[in-house]
């Protein structure tokens, strides 16, 4: 299951009512740390800092409510009940994402010009401190380039070279298993800038990169 910073999320059992006799427990993480139960009809919750004011139990059947998550709720839950002296075992894997930033395109603005020396124009896509994203540059739906990165949160970029004459239609787009950011390049806009009101750091950027 996938799920997004500040939003919440439910694991369910599966069970249609939780019966006097019956028992259910929820666990969480390698430490199998105890969350919350159910034994003789009655709930338990028990002194988790990192689930405090966060758990939401269904009494009827046991499906197990986190709510405001951060990525510390990122792991494994493992739920054991038992039914007529008889114990079964779930576990549940949950990521937990932070939201994709809106994703920024700049150039180079000695690239806008037309030379001798050059047909195209190359711009740069990039969002910076993400992890488990995907960046991407389309040509209407057509995807051109992607570029990912999985655990470690890094800045990326992905340049796109375009010829002077393309009025085809491009954007960048960024996306992780919750949510997706796009941002449409303005080919005209972005060449109308003088260099000289360019941000410094983004345009030493570019032209190491290039």
């Amino acid at each position: 299951m996938s799920a997004m910073e500040g939003d919440s999320f439910t694991l369910r059992t599966g069970l249609t009512e939780i019966q006097r006799d019956d028992e259910l427990e929820w666990r969480f993480g390698s430490s199998r740390a105890r969350l919350t139960r159910i034994a003789a009809g009655n709930i338990t919750t028990y002194n988790d800092e990192t689930f405090r004011d966060r758990l939401q139990l269904e009494r009827q059947t046991g499906d197990l409510t986190v709510t405001n998550i951060t990525n510390e709720h990122t792991g494994v839950y493992q739920l054991s009940i038992v039914i007529r002296n008889k114990k079964s075992t779930k576990r549940f894997a949950v990521n937990v994402y932070a939201p994709v930033p809106i994703p920024v395109i700049f150039s180079d603005a000695s690239r806008c010009a037309l030379s001798a020396e050059s047909s195209s124009r190359i711009f740069l896509c990039s969002v910076v401190n993400v992890s488990d994203v995907t960046l991407s540059w389309y040509k209407g739906n057509r995807l051109l380039s992607s570029i990912g990165v999985s655990d470690l949160s890094i800045s990326l970029s992905l340049p796109l070279e375009v010829e002077y004459q393309d009025k085809n239609t491009y954007s960048c787009v960024v996306n992780n298993p919750v949510s997706t950011q796009t941002t449409h390049l303005d080919i005209d806009q972005l060449c109308q800038i003088h260099s000289g009101s360019l941000n410094p750091v983004l345009c030493i950027f570019v032209k190491e990169f290039l």
